[in-house]
């Protein structure tokens, strides 16, 4: 991946390139808004946000399957509405539902891709078996793809997805639906896969941990528009170290305003419901529990906990990212 503090990064043009994308859905239906981004070689990039806020149209979009209302979009410097075929040469999909052959093989599934790909027979063996062994079927490969659990036909999706040695590889949801063990196993599999080759990969999803645990850079995703975008560290670090959360019997608004008036809280905390969540950048947080107490508002609980995502899309969105 190039660094963006190299000097010469200017030079190297961005393996995603994303200018003022739309897409509106007959009835006047806006998913995507105009959003712009750039996704660097190698780099592993994330679209988080819940259910609804545009991440699977705008994938739809850079995989060619959905056409852009305004906007344009380039990957490795082919235009997805010009030049669709040459866009999808470089990338390969795997979307949030399945779409491998149960009644085959595993194997099967893959000869057939490879097929379709036009990748020839020999070569097509050898990187069917690398596959395999990347993706942990190795032992199954050879069975019916309806023996399989849903996480072990993920794996296949993926699989079935490299091999065509894809530029950039698009993950839509990869985990939704997944039991935690599962889910866990198989972000193992996309971190081994990213530290395995130079593959740009580009993935949506609204799990926190597989966001902070997988992405190098974030953009957050509401109503349609990127609201932030940058790693998940400074995403965090914007809420401090610490979060202060209050909750109210009543009236959170003014016992937010009274906070800021005596300099407990600043003009990044902010209420969702009936918690005052406080943002604490500098000493301890039970410092401001103390004072807190000493106020005498009628509390109903007070909390200290450290930041996640979740927090820093409340603040910008008052909604949680949780679908």
């Amino acid at each position: 991946m190039v660094s963006r503090s190299d000097p010469l990064s200017h030079l190297v043009e961005p393996m995603i390139e994303v200018r003022g994308l739309r897409k509106t859905y007959p009835g006047g239906v806006e998913a995507v808004k105009g959003i712009d981004f750039e996704v660097d070689t190698g780099e592993v990039f994330g679209l988080l946000g819940p259910n609804g806020a545009g991440k699977s149209t705008t994938i739809g979009m850079l995989t060619t399957t959905i056409a852009p209302t305004g906007g344009s979009a380039r990957l490795a410097g082919f235009d997805v509405a010009t030049e669709p075929i040459a866009a999808r040469a470089v990338s390969s999909v795997v979307f949030q539902d399945a779409v491998v052959d149960r009644g085959l093989t595993g194997r099967r599934n893959l000869d057939i891709h490879a097929r379709l790909w036009g990748v020839d027979p020999a070569t097509a063996k050898v990187r069917i078996a690398e596959v395999v062994d990347s993706v942990g079927l190795t032992e199954l490969i050879d069975r019916p793809v309806g023996s399989y659990s849903g996480g072990q036909r993920r794996r296949l999706e993926i699989g079935r997805a490299l091999v065509s040695r894809p530029r950039v590889l698009f993950l839509d949801e990869p985990t939704v639906g997944l039991d935690p063990r599962i889910r866990y196993e198989l972000l193992d599999v996309i971190k081994e896969l990213r530290e395995r080759s130079e593959m740009t990969i580009m993935l949506t999803t609204h799990y926190l941990d597989e966001a902070e645990r997988l992405c190098d850079r974030v953009a957050i995703v509401h109503a349609g528009r990127i609201v932030a975008l940058d790693t998940p560290e400074a995403l965090l670090a914007t809420l401090g170290r610490e979060i202060v959360e209050v909750r109210m019997h009543d009236h959170p608004e003014a016992a937010l305003a009274s906070f800021r008036s005596k300099g407990i809280a600043g003009d990044d905390a902010f209420s969702v419901g009936s918690t005052v969540t406080i943002p604490w950048h500098d000493g301890s947080a039970s410092q401001a529990v103390s004072v807190i107490g000493e106020i005498g508002l009628p509390t109903a609980a007070i909390s200290t906990r450290r930041p996640t995502l979740d927090d820093v899309y409340l603040r910008l969105t008052g909604d949680r990212l949780a679908a």
